[in-house]
C-alpha cells in the first residue's frame, strides 16, 4: 500500500480543521409570542407561520 512521502504541516491539518466548526444554531423570535423560534419553521409556542395560525395549538389529540 502506499504511504506518505512527507507529513502535512500543523498550518495544513489546522486549516482543515478550522473547516468543521460547530457553529450555534440561528434563532428569530416569533412576531406573535415573542419566543424564540428556528428561521422558515412554525413557532412551536403559538403555531404560527408568517402571521397565519397554521398549527391550532389548544386542540387536544386523543387515542382511541
Amino acid at each position: 500500500m502506499s504511504v506518505p512521502k512527507q507529513r502535512h504541516t500543523k498550518q495544513r491539518r489546522d486549516a482543515k480543521r478550522d473547516r468543521f466548526a460547530i457553529e450555534p444554531i440561528k434563532t428569530q423570535t416569533c412576531p406573535k409570542c415573542g419566543s424564540p423560534k428556528l428561521p422558515h419553521r412554525v413557532c412551536t409556542t403559538c403555531g404560527t407561520y408568517k402571521g397565519n395560525e397554521v398549527v391550532n395549538t389548544l386542540k387536544k389529540t386523543t387515542k382511541k
